[in-house]
């Protein structure tokens, strides 16, 4: 009895001095994530409720639910949300079946895939501001691709200054760097799968696409999900490039959401209408993580 008790207590101070170290070293990231996140989502939450004359010093007054009333009546912020929904529409699936497809075929013994996961990943790896001037130059009406495109006998393409293009080249420039990074958890999730599934269903005679289908699909659903909703949560706050290539031009073509959060804020110096913009983008972002939650939680795998 005594010896049960013992060991009891050994086992509850170790238990113990574990929590204590793991919040120590969790303590920083912490509060790094209430400093930079939750402090100011609490604040863009009351500037919402707030008015004032853009760039008056004035005290902003109390307006409750005015700035919402006036956002979803604006015919501009509609315009802004169909262009948002229009590019993730497109992009995501984009992104997940080309970063799928790789992942798959660079897990199954291609010659060489450390190179080539290397040179797929590495647009991931150089800085977005970099990437984004690279292709802003790639793109110009005398840039390179035109130069490749003049020698086949396609004439010069507005693909920046058109608005019927710039969603186009804005996904081309995403997908360059979101498929290597994207590709990158798949081939972790293809690793992970037992290959005695595969075995099972190799003395079944199923074939690739069937083998593909009832067993890869399946145990890789967690992280395809993840990724899913990350990628989507990530395009939805695409700002870097549409602020450095297009200020939301041409025509409001590229005006997504999170750049019109920015032009209210600091352009038309109207931060209170740019909070409850937010706001909104910031529920969409709920929701879609809401719906991650709920997905991975039906999981009755493993």
């Amino acid at each position: 009895m005594i010896t049960t008790t013992a060991v009891r207590l050994r086992r509850h101070q170790a238990t113990r001095r574990n929590a204590i170290a793991a919040a120590l070293f969790l303590l920083p990231t912490l509060l790094l994530i209430l400093i930079l996140r939750i402090v100011p989502t609490v604040s863009a939450v009351g500037d919402s409720t707030r008015d004032a004359l853009p760039g008056s010093l004035a005290e902003p007054e109390f307006v409750g639910m005015e700035q919402f009333t006036r956002m979803f009546a604006s015919e501009s912020f509609w315009q802004s949300v169909r262009q948002t929904l229009l590019f993730n529409v497109v992009v995501n699936p984009l992104q997940i079946l080309l970063a799928l497809a790789l992942a798959v075929l660079l897990t199954r013994g291609l010659p060489a895939s450390g190179f080539w996961r290397t040179l797929i990943f590495l647009p991931a790896a150089v800085p977005l501001a970099g990437s984004t001037i690279v292709w802003g130059i790639a793109l110009r009406p005398d840039g390179p691709i035109n130069g490749i495109l003049g020698l086949i006998g396609v004439p010069a393409q507005p693909f920046l200054t058109s608005p019927d293009q710039v969603i186009g080249s804005l996904i081309l420039l995403a997908s360059w760097i979101g498929i290597g990074y994207w590709m990158m958890f798949l081939i972790a999730g293809l690793n992970d799968i037992p290959t005695v599934y595969y075995e099972a269903a190799r003395i079944d005679g199923a074939g690739p696409w069937r083998t593909f289908v009832s067993v890869t699909l399946p145990m890789l659903r967690r992280p395809l999900l993840f990724v899913l909703v990350a990628d989507t949560v990530a395009n939805f706050v695409l700002f870097a490039p549409v602020q450095i290539l297009t200020s939301g031009g041409p025509q409001r073509a590229s005006n997504f959401l999170m750049y019109d959060v920015f032009h209210r804020s600091f352009e038309l110096t109207d931060p209170y209408s740019a909070s409850a913009e937010l706001v909104v983008l910031l529920l969409i972002m709920i929701g879609i993580v809401l719906i991650q939650f709920r997905l991975l939680g039906s999981d009755k795998e493993t």
